[in-house]
């Protein structure tokens, strides 16, 4: 039964479902495959034919997973990515290349962290890599879509992580930071800070549950006075120039610039918004050698980082 089943499902059918699923509705599934709605309504519904269960509840809101649907996504995904990244491969050895290991990396492990790893891998393995920033929910849907091979950063929410793995390399605070002459750079009072323009973290960042769970526990309603980005080159503009902005940042996006004397990090207890950064990868996917050494990388780095502590 199971391989007359396989027999029959085609890349179509996967294409189709994730696809749907990705975009909320048969209408803007369709449009982004490049076929008609009921073309695509018609493909998941012999998908469904075939494996004998209700994949998506359909109603004029758009559609909604079955229990069985759930669990059947991510098996449709990581098929999906894996003959994606063989085509690849075959692309990259047809052009006498190999093909490259893509990294997404959150702000603050693109800035201090990573660099470490990509000097300590290319000592490993001559494979190019590849390295793109971004939001962790942005990063999450390429890593499902075979566009990253390797996500590092502050764990996903619990809804963007399904199919996927987290394993931690390393624990990161939250802080405030400032110029070095800035008049609040000792001051302890989150009360006092507000009287200064407050970088704050968007909605999407990883960090902004945390920051705004801070304050809370802290007893701080707002600050009046606040603008919202995690943008390094921005950031540093506003805190290092006329603005002198005071920055809620992941330290890793600034932790250079604090060794430098560039920025002081201000004397705050933030041990509450410690966090743990690790590496997410698809779920049940067998990892590439070049991928492989580049997790030794990744964990020979962070070993490395904590006996320097």
């Amino acid at each position: 039964m199971e391989t007359k089943v396989l027999r029959a499902i085609k890349l179509r059918h996967l294409s189709a479902f994730v696809e749907t699923v990705r975009c909320g509705s048969l209408k803007a599934a369709a449009a982004r495959i490049n076929v008609t709605q009921s073309a695509i309504s018609k493909t998941i519904r012999d998908l469904e034919s075939i494996l004998g269960v209700v994949l998506l509840k359909r109603d004029r809101g758009g559609i909604e997973l079955t229990r069985e649907g759930a669990v059947f996504r991510q098996f449709a995904e990581q098929g999906l990515a894996s003959v994606s990244n063989g085509l690849a491969s075959l692309d990259a050895l047809g052009e006498g290349r190999e093909a490259p290991v893509r990294i997404g990396a959150l702000p603050s492990v693109a800035a201090d962290y990573l660099p470490d790893v990509i000097q300590r891998f290319s000592a490993l393995s001559s494979v190019p890599v590849v390295v793109e920033d971004g939001r962790v929910g942005d990063l999450l849907a390429r890593l499902r879509t075979n566009d990253l091979d390797l996500v590092l950063g502050r764990m996903g929410p619990a809804e963007l992580m399904l199919g996927l793995s987290f394993t931690q390399l390393y624990t990161e605070q939250v802080i405030f930071a400032a110029a070095p002459d800035h008049a609040l750079a000792d001051c302890t009072s989150l009360e006092r800070i507000g009287a200064s323009l407050i970088l704050y973290p968007p909605p999407g960042a990883a960090i902004r549950m945390i920051v705004d769970q801070f304050l809370v526990y802290s007893g701080m309603v707002d600050w009046p006075n606040r603008l919202e980005t995690v943008s390094g080159p921005f950031g540093r503009a506003m805190t290092l120039g006329p603005a002198r902005a005071i920055w809620i940042i992941s330290e890793g996006v600034v932790a250079r610039d604090i060794r430098a004397g560039r920025m002081v990090r201000l004397p705050i207890d933030t041990s509450a918004m410690a966090g743990t950064v690790g590496v997410m990868a698809r779920s049940e996917e067998d990892p590439t050698p070049a991928m492989r050494l580049f997790r030794q990388a990744l964990f020979e780095t962070a070993h490395a980082s904590r006996d320097r502590l």
